[in-house]
C-alpha cells in the first residue's frame, strides 16, 4: 500500500512539472521572446565566470612563484643565498617536484596583516613531495622573502601536513631552514605551531629519516625541530643556529659575541656538536645532500639500500699489513683503514670535525650501506671520552633503528682519565655508547686493529655485547691495560720490572687470549679484511633479532 502511494505521488509530481515546462513555449500564454533571452543568457554567465575562476588560479600560481617579490629575491641572491623554490628545484630530480598547499595564505588579522599587500599565496614555506634519484621524499623549504621566512599557524599546518603523509607514506622529510623565527603579530598561534611540528619530528623519529639543512638564520624556538631530527647540515658564513641573539647575550650577561661566533657552522660542528656537516654555499650544501640520502633506507621498514657495485667484494688490501706501527705508542690514520675496505674509497664522513677522537660515517660494502664507527688513534690515542661517546652512541642509534649494518674498528687505550671528565659526568656519558651497542640488533662486525684496552673495550662492540663476528689483525692487544701501567701495579717494589713487562706483553699484548676464550671469531690478515667483511655481511642479511619487550628503554641522557 505504501508502495503504491509513493508511486501516485511521484506520478503527480512529475505532471507538475511538464505543465510548468509547458508554460514556457510558444502558446502558453506568455511571450516566447521574454523567455527566450533569459535561457540564452544562462550558459553564457557560466562560461565568463568559469573564465574569472581560471584567471584567479593562474595569478594566484604566478604570485606564489615570485615570493615577496624580484626585489627581495634579487636580495637573497646578493646574500649569495638561493630562494626556496630555487633550492628545492637543485635538490629533486627534476620535474618531480609536487607542490602541496600553493594557495594557502595566512589568517593573521592584526595589525595590518589583513591588508591584500601582506598576503602570499603559499606563505612563508614551499612544501610538498618529489624524488631524489628516483626515491620518494618529502620537503619543505622556507621562504626568507615573504615575511623573513617566519612561521605562522598557516606555515606550521602545511610542514605537518607533509610529514604526516610521509608517515603514512614511510618516506624522509628533509627541512630547508631558512627563517627569522616565529611571526610576532600571530602570537601564540605562532608558537602553536612550532610545538606541533615539534610533536611531528618526535613520532617521526625512528620510523622515517629526518634531515635539516640550515640555510640561514634559525632561532628562538625554532631551533628545536632540526635538534629533534637525524642529521643537521649548515652552510658556512650563511647560516646561523641560537636561542638567543648577539644582542640579547649583551644585555644579559655583558658578553660581545658575533652572530658567526655565537651560531655559526664553525661553532655547531666544531665545538657544540649540534651541527653534522657544513658545506661552502647553497649549491655546494644541496648537492652533497643529495648523495647523502643515497645511503638512507626510506622508512625504518626498509633494509639498507643497496646499488650496483664495481667494487670486487673479493679485492685484497694489501696496504692494510704494514698500516699500523710496529710501536703501539705510534699514531696512523684510521681513516685510511677505512676508505681502504669500503667500496671505492668513498666513505660520507658524519662530524668531522668534532670529537675526532672518534670516526662515524656511511660507505658501501659490495653495494650495501654500512654505518661506520672507529676510534682515530690520531686524536687523542683514540681514547672515548664523553663528546666521543655521545656522537658514537647518536650515530649507532640511527643505524639500529634503520637497519643499517655496523661495522666497528677497535684501537682504543681507554677512557679520558682527568677531573674535567669526571665532573663533566664521563660515566653517564661513556655508558650511552654502551647502551647503543648493546641494544643494537643489526648486524654488528667488529674488528680490533690494535688496543681494546679495559673498560673500553667491552664497549666498542665487544662480543659480549652481541657482536655478530668479531675479528682481530695479528697486531691486536686485548688487555686490562698497557703493559707499562699493568706492570708497575703487579710488581710494584719490585726489581726487574722490564723483564716483569717483557712476560707481561708475551701473555697479553697480543690476541690470543681472547681468541682462545672465543672472545674474537678469527685472527685474521689485515688484507683480507674486505672479503671477510663482505662475505659475513651477505650472511648476516637475514639476520632476525629482537629485544625484550618494553614501551621504551631508559638509556642514561
Amino acid at each position: 500500500m505504501a508502495a503504491l502511494t509513493a508511486v501516485r505521488s511521484s506520478s503527480r509530481l512529475l505532471t507538475g512539472f511538464n505543465a510548468a515546462y509547458r508554460s514556457l513555449i510558444p502558446g502558453s500564454g506568455l511571450p516566447w521572446a521574454s523567455v527566450r533571452p533569459r535561457l540564452q543568457l544562462q550558459p553564457r554567465w557560466y562560461a565568463v565566470s568559469h573564465l574569472s575562476v581560471q584567471e584567479r588560479i593562474d595569478n594566484k600560481r604566478k604570485a606564489a612563484l615570485v615570493g615577496g617579490g624580484q626585489k627581495r629575491i634579487e636580495a637573497q641572491h646578493k646574500r649569495g643565498k638561493l630562494t626556496a623554490r630555487e633550492r628545492v628545484e637543485l635538490l629533486l630530480d627534476s620535474g618531480t617536484f609536487v607542490e602541496y598547499d600553493t594557495f594557502v595564505e595566512h589568517r593573521c588579522s592584526d595589525f595590518g596583516m589583513e591588508a591584500d599587500q601582506n598576503k602570499f599565496p603559499g606563505d612563508s614555506v614551499v612544501t610538498g613531495q618529489g624524488r631524489i634519484n628516483g626515491r620518494l621524499v618529502y620537503v619543505f623549504s622556507q621562504d626568507f622573502t615573504v615575511f623573513g621566512g617566519s612561521l605562522s599557524g598557516a606555515h606550521a599546518q602545511k610542514i605537518c601536513k607533509i610529514m604526516d603523509q610521509a608517515l603514512l607514506v614511510g618516506a624522509p622529510v628533509i627541512g630547508l631552514n631558512d627563517s627569522g623565527g616565529a611571526r610576532i603579530q600571530e602570537g601564540v598561534e605562532s608558537l602553536a605551531g612550532y610545538a606541533d611540528i615539534f610533536l611531528r619530528n618526535v613520532m617521526a623519529s625512528g620510523v622515517v629519516p629526518q634531515i635539516s639543512l640550515i640555510m640561514g638564520p634559525c632561532a628562538g624556538g625554532a631551533v628545536y625541530s632540526p635538534a629533534l631530527t637525524d642529521f643537521t647540515f649548515m652552510v658556512k658564513d650563511t647560516s646561523y643556529l641560537f636561542i638567543t641573539g648577539p644582542d640579547v647575550v649583551k644585555s644579559v650577561t655583558n658578553e660581545d659575541v658575533t652572530q658567526e661566533e655565537l651560531g655559526g657552522a664553525k661553532t655547531h660542528t666544531a665545538v657544540s656538536g649540534v651541527a653534522h656537516r657544513a658545506f661552502e654555499n647553497d649549491i655546494d650544501a644541496l648537492l652533497n645532500l643529495r648523495e647523502f640520502f643515497n645511503f638512507l633506507p626510506l622508512s625504518n621498514k626498509d633494509s639498507a639500500p643497496v646499488i650496483e657495485c664495481q667494487d670486487p667484494s673479493e679485492r685484497l688490501v694489501p696496504g692494510l699489513d704494514t698500516i699500523v706501527p710496529f710501536e703501539n705508542t705510534k699514531a696512523y690514520d684510521m681513516l685510511d683503514i677505512v676508505r681502504g675496505i669500503v667500496d671505492e674509497r668513498e666513505f660520507f664522513e658524519i662530524m668531522p670535525n668534532y670529537a675526532k677522537n672518534i670516526v662515524v660515517g656511511f660507505a658501501r660494502m659490495n653495494g650495501r650501506t654500512v654505518g661506520i664507527v672507529g676510534n682515530q688513534p690520531k686524536v687523542a690515542s683514540g681514547c672515548l671520552d664523553i663528546n666521543s661517546s655521545v656522537k658514537g652512541a647518536r650515530f649507532v642509534r640511527f643505524c639500529d633503528a634503520f637497519n643499517i649494518p655496523i661495522i666497528t674498528f677497535v684501537d682504543v687505550p681507554g677512557f679520558l682519565p682527568g677531573t674535567a671528565q669526571e665532573y663533566g659526568g664521563i660515566i653517564r656519558h661513556g655508558a650511552k655508547l654502551l647502551f647503543a651497542f648493546a641494544e643494537a640488533t643489526v648486524p654488528k662486525i667488529t674488528v680490533i686493529t690494535r688496543k681494546a684496552y679495559g673498560g673500553a673495550y667491552d664497549v666498542m662492540s665487544s662480543k659480549h655485547l652481541r657482536g655478530d663476528v668479531n675479528y682481530a689483525w695479528p697486531s691486536a692487544e686485548v688487555a686490562v691495560m698497557g703493559a707499562k701501567g699493568a706492570v708497575q701495579i703487579i710488581f710494584r717494589g719490585k726489581e726487574n720490572q722490564a723483564e716483569a713487562e717483557a712476560e707481561y706483553v708475551e701473555k697479553f699484548a697480543n690476541p690470543f687470549p681472547a681468541a682462545v676464550r672465543g672472545f674474537v671469531d678469527d685472527i685474521i690478515q689485515p688484507s683480507t679484511t674486505r672479503m671477510r667483511i663482505c662475505r659475513d655481511l651477505e650472511v648476516l642479511a637475514s639476520k632476525q633479532q629482537k629485544n625484550p619487550w618494553k614501551k621504551h628503554a631508559n638509556i642514561p641522557l
